[in-house]
């Protein structure tokens, strides 16, 4: 990524050059001229085999072109394209798309040639797009400097994806609905401009309303999570995230491993950046057209009218399942349907106005539901009828919308007879949908955005923390092959400012009686050894052992373990503190490592039965106070935490305290690839960090 990217000569160029132009038929040199038509600025073609192209002067090499060229589109073969890009700098080209494939796409081959693309450029400090790039377009300038089928509509959408195909078929089917665009980008490789220096450049352009992604990946998850953050605060970003399967499968020894995959890790970052995800090709443009043409509604209260019961229903259950609920209307609400409303008519949410209705009793209810302070937004649906002219119902639709200033989507259902009032709809910045179900969605996206935008962000804590401590315990993993550390290594957190039970690792049956005489009352005795990993699972851990007793509790815990693993190694056991476990929740927190957005933290349901229930909320660390306690209140069991059925509420601001202080670890020791604190026990009075089970990297440690 270019960091001090200046993009705008990539959109708004005034002059191209074509390298690798020609006349010959099927060629992506000649369909990238041909779409080059319609360019307000000059076109040069560029190949030293011919004196014109398509009747323009054609130069051996930009070198040889006489004015300045802003923005070079190189199509010639992978062997000679670096050159090519190289013979761009040294020609003053700031900009550069490369549309040849066969780099890092193809194999170690291509690799070794896109390194040396991105040095080029580097030397140069160019703008590059690619390369494998199916190009660029910006509709203000006429330019189509792709070698797609079809042209882009004018809009205020910007659109980029990392799949040229996806590109080609969005504008075939944009087109055929009328949708446009501002710019368009295929990210290709992304050997130096990425996603981020995009969001930056649109954050910027005044001309761009919503920006869409198709993302395979992100190149830099933090910077992505940084820049996205901001753009987000006045700019809605959409985005298609492919690639769905769960990354880490060797990391399976780890219930923060095995429940924290990819997937997880991006819904993660794009919640924290205030992205809009969308699932599927038909969100990503519902949700545009919403953001594009709505007013934000000042709250997620739902107001339906429809002449078709059916329907009505089927919205509502939509907004069930969606983060809206439907509005209770007030009594000067419910009066006023009351007196204009036909008698056979439902004057409650959803508002019947019933199969006769004309415009006028359309226009009627719609003005009630929308002067209700309770409605933040409305959906008007509408089964064809031989009363309602589609047209006239949504020129109604769009007039009362701008008289109430309330997002106002519609669902006038059919096929050629609601188009052409789709199209007067459009021109209010209203859209229209087919299923009710699309109309509730796109609500909702509005809904998230308007929260994105009102959410101020917050610095994660600093805390004061012992490093040179935590880091020699972490060193300890250079003596264990797989690099794993247990309970043993309790004091890594005590670095880090983390309660742990009173306590420490006998290796004798002397040594753990005098442990547990020194906490004088029943302890909890666990086996410590590297091959231990699940210790309840053969009998591992003793609860409430009397201190008279730990002497022989060790020698019982050390035989259970030699019955289970005859190999295993005993470090020694771990004696401390009985917690009251019944007056807390056991909770997970973790850390885990993604290969986009480096360390994870994860929070949830804990115990023996956490991979089984799953319940569990993940963020990109380091996280902040707000973020933690957004973990906290994410999962299905936050109920417990808050006091369920009598018992007395957990110390929540102590577990948003741990949450952070493992996110400072996990962000400070990259060492850290995986670690469990489970159960991290929620007491009324404070968070305790009962067990601990982490893999480390010795070798990234510093």
């Amino acid at each position: 990524m270019n960091e001090e990217a200046d993009t705008g000569g990539l959109f708004a160029p005034e002059r191209v050059a074509v390298v690798g132009a020609t006349e010959r038929e099927g060629s992506i040199g000649a369909a990238i001229i041909q779409n080059l038509a319609d360019f307000t600025g000059d076109v040069v073609p560029v190949n030293p085999s011919r004196d014109t192209v398509f009747g323009r002067e054609c130069y051996p090499d930009l070198a040889s072109v006489p004015d300045p060229v802003d923005l070079a589109v190189v199509v010639v073969p992978p062997p000679i394209a670096v050159d090519a890009v190289r013979e761009a700098g040294e020609a003053g080209v700031r900009n550069v798309v490369v549309i040849t494939a066969g780099f890092s796409e193809t194999g170690s081959e291509g690799a070794q040639r896109e390194q040396e693309l991105r040095a080029v450029a580097a030397e140069y400090d160019l703008n590059l797009v690619g390369p494998n790039s199916l190009g660029v377009l910006s509709t203000p300038a006429g330019l189509n400097a792709t070698f797609g089928p079809s042209n882009a509509l004018p809009g205020s959408l910007s659109f980029m994806s990392q799949s040229g195909a996806f590109i080609t078929a969005v504008l075939d089917w944009a087109n055929d609905q009328g949708i446009g665009f501002k710019d368009v980008v295929s990210l290709g490789n992304k050997a130096v401009l990425d996603e981020s220096d995009f969001l930056t450049h649109w954050r910027d352009d005044p001309e761009t309303n919503v920006i869409l992604g198709y993302l395979e990946g992100v190149a830099d998850g933090r910077a992505f999570i940084d820049t996205a953050r901001d753009v987000t605060q006045d700019t809605p970003v959409v985005v298609v995230k492919s690639g769905r399967t769960e990354a880490g499968a060797d990391a399976a020894s780890s219930h923060t491993g095995t429940i924290a995959g990819s997937e997880a890790a991006y819904e993660a970052a794009f919640e924290q950046a205030g992205v809009v995800r969308a699932e599927n090709v038909q969100e990503l443009f519902d949700y545009a057209r919403s953001l594009d043409g709505l007013p934000m509604p000042d709250s997620d209260e739902v107001g339906i009218v429809t002449n078709a019961g059916g329907p009505g229903v089927m919205a509502t259950d939509a907004v069930g399942d969606s983060g809206l609920s439907m509005a209770s209307f007030t009594d000067d609400t419910l009066s006023t349907l009351e007196e204009t409303m036909p008698e056979e008519a439902n004057i409650y949410n959803p508002v019947d106005v019933i199969g006769d209705a004309d415009i006028d009793r359309f226009e009627t209810a719609l003005d009630a539901v929308l002067d209700d302070d309770e409605v933040g937004c409305a959906i008007v649906i509408s089964a064809p009828t031989a009363i309602v002219d589609y047209e006239e119902l949504a020129a109604a639709i769009a007039d009362k919308q701008a008289a109430h200033d309330k997002p106002v989507v519609a669902c006038l259902m059919g096929g050629e007879r609601a188009a052409p009032a789709a199209d007067v709809l459009g021109e209010a910045g209203i859209p229209n949908y087919f299923d009710p179900a699309r109309a509730v969605s796109s609500l909702d996206a509005l809904s998230v955005q308007r929260d994105v935008e009102a959410r101020s962000y917050e610095a994660p804590e600093a805390f004061d923390v012992d490093r040179e401590r935590a880091r020699e315990i972490l060193g300890r993993a250079s003596d264990r092959p797989d690099g794993m550390l247990g309970v043993e290594s309790l004091e890594l957190l005590e670095a880090y400012g983390i309660p742990t039970p009173d306590g420490g690792v006998a290796e004798s049956p002397e040594e753990a009686g005098l442990l547990a005489s020194e906490i004088g009352e029943e302890v909890v005795m666990k086996v410590v050894s590297p091959e231990a990993t699940h210790k309840s699972d053969f009998g591992g851990v003793e609860v409430g052992v009397d201190p008279g007793d730990a002497a022989a509790a060790f020698d019982t815990l050390a035989g259970r373990l030699v019955e289970h693993r005859p190999d295993a190694t005993l470090t020694g056991i771990r004696v401390e503190e009985r917690l009251d476990t019944e007056r807390g929740v056991e909770t997970i927190a973790g850390v885990s490592r993604d290969p986009a957005f480096g360390p994870l933290v994860l929070f949830g349901l804990g115990g023996v039965f956490v991979e089984v229930m799953e319940d569990t909320s993940l963020r990109v660390a380091p996280v902040s106070a707000r973020e933690a306690r957004s973990m906290t209140e994410e999962i299905t069991a936050a109920p417990l935490l808050r006091g369920a059925r009598g018992s007395d509420p957990s110390d929540i601001d102590a577990v948003v305290e741990v949450l952070c202080r493992l996110s400072q670890l996990a962000a400070e020791f990259p060492a850290i690839e995986e670690l469990d604190v489970n159960p991290l026990l929620a007491l009324p009075e404070r968070a305790v960090a009962a067990d601990l089970r982490l893999r480390v990297d010795a070798g990234k440690l510093e």
